[in-house]
């Protein structure tokens, strides 16, 4: 929380996820994100649900990220992975203020195909 002359600023967890969320599945390489594993097959969220598929812990002056997301086959993943990192650091620094301490990426699955990015695709 920031306090000020006027009062103070407190940015809501949410708040922090959505920009993570956004982001993140603006880098190149990566399909989606991922709402969890349902019977082996990580679920692919629908580009909407931008918190979802992010974990934030916002402190005064500093935030930590958990990404759980679902890369493109045939990416290299570890570049995709800090290419996100860096992203989501510069978002959610630039926007808020915030330190961002932590941003760990966990990958949930490989997406197949590129019909329809908007919708639920199956991920093995």
């Amino acid at each position: 929380m920031e306090h000020n002359d006027v009062g103070s600023i407190r940015i809501a967890d949410e708040v922090v996820g959505i920009i993570a969320g956004l982001a993140a599945t603006e880098v190149s390489g990566v399909a989606g994100m991922s709402g969890g594993l349902v019977g082996g097959i990580a679920e692919m969220l629908g580009k909407k649900n931008f918190s979802k598929g992010v974990k934030v812990e916002v402190g005064e002056r500093e935030a930590a990220v958990d990404l759980y997301i679902i890369v493109e086959y045939g990416v290299r993943i570890p570049e995709v992975a800090l290419t996100v990192q860096e992203n989501v650091k510069r978002a959610i620094e630039s926007m808020t203020g915030l330190d961002v301490v932590e941003v760990n990426i966990h990958i949930q699955g490989v997406g197949f195909g590129q019909e329809g990015k908007d919708e639920d695709i199956r991920v093995r």
